[in-house]
């Protein structure tokens, strides 16, 4: 299956998790070396990188091409940090494979910002398997790369395993029932999302800010603009530039965009956070010393409208009521 094609933006716009499947209790020295570009010694432990050998060939119609790609893999010893950040607990001796799924959105040239996450075969089997119990008909033509219990993580069964997946991705952004699967958006940000909401609750807003701006850039690149996911994570990323004493260098980037964003959005629950996004923004611009009189403004004419402007939830306290995932606010 070829990459998906998007045209200018328009096509696209109309329990515990088990280890055991992607773990090898045996070495990895079978390994092809014309495909395993490098080990690298870090921290004492050996990493086996598998790279993709050529680049993932593009339809050369002119058009936007939305591309997923797996470029490369790496084979990890257990003990060492998933995709998540947390720690694999396993039987010694144990290895377990991480892609890089690398998304872009190539035209007449290549995609300027390219945008990468990593996950393990756990994570396309959750997807899989979450999207077979809803949508069953939707994944007739899918073949899904089977578990694998015994034996090495060969160059030849990681690169089956790639182009599996990504023929498997390809499938779901043209299915707009999978597109817009719940499944499908924990794939995409559940990882990242759930560390990075941890860190604010730390007040590391510093650390969690890189991990939004990866999770917009992503999920920007897959739905609409003013899709309710994309500018959830957009208030949340303004939210983390905004809270802390002095705001994020990328703050006002962001809260620009958000104010762009919103303009002409109809969606009543996402209309609870525009409130709380001027007043956010009102306070930056305060900061910074930029002018305040359109936002006053806008806040004046809702509040004329009887819609109460002063006195409410902040921004995070309006993401987490409408999105919960943090402990603490």
């Amino acid at each position: 299956m070829h990459p998906v094609v998007v045209g200018r933006r328009m096509a696209m716009e109309n329990g515990t998790e088990s280890i055991e499947d992607d773990l090898d209790s045996s070495a990895t020295e079978a390994f092809d070396q014309s495909t395993l570009s490098m080990k690298q010694q870090t921290k004492g432990t050996v990493q086996d990188i598998w790279q993709r050998p050529t680049r993932r060939p593009l339809p050369n119609t002119g058009d936007v091409v939305l591309c997923f790609e797996i470029p490369l893999a790496r084979i990890l010893p257990t003990g060492s940090a998933a995709s998540d950040g947390q720690p694999v607990s396993a039987a010694a001796g144990k290895k377990y494979v991480i892609y890089e799924v690398n998304v872009r959105k190539d035209g007449p040239g290549p995609d300027p910002y390219p945008t990468s996450v990593e996950r393990r075969y756990t994570h396309f089997l959750k997807l899989y398997e979450g999207l077979r119990k809803d949508q069953p008909a939707q994944l007739q033509t899918v073949c899904f790369p089977k578990k694998v219990l015994m034996g090495n993580f060969t160059a030849e069964l990681i690169g089956e395993r790639s182009a599996a997946f990504e023929c498997f991705l390809d499938h779901i952004v043209t299915v707009p029932s999978l597109r817009d699967s719940p499944h499908f958006l924990e794939f995409l940000q559940g990882d990242e999302l759930r560390n990075a909401c941890q860190l604010l609750d730390e007040r590391r807003n510093e650390l969690a800010v890189p991990l939004l701006e990866n999770c917009f850039r992503l999920l920007n690149k897959i739905f609409l603009d003013k899709s309710k996911c994309v500018l959830l994570l957009l208030c949340r990323l303004v939210a983390a530039c905004t809270t802390s004493p002095i705001p994020h260098p990328s703050a006002e980037q962001w809260a620009e965009l958000a104010l762009r964003r919103y303009e002409h959005v109809c969606d009543t629950e996402l209309l609870v956070l525009y409130i709380p996004l001027l007043q956010t923004c009102l306070h930056l611009w305060w900061q910074r010393g930029r002018d305040r009189t359109l936002l006053e403004e806008r806040l004046s004419e809702m509040g004329k409208k009887g819609i109460k402007v002063k006195g409410g939830p902040t921004l995070a306290q309006a993401i987490h009521a409408l999105d919960p995932r943090a402990e603490t606010i």
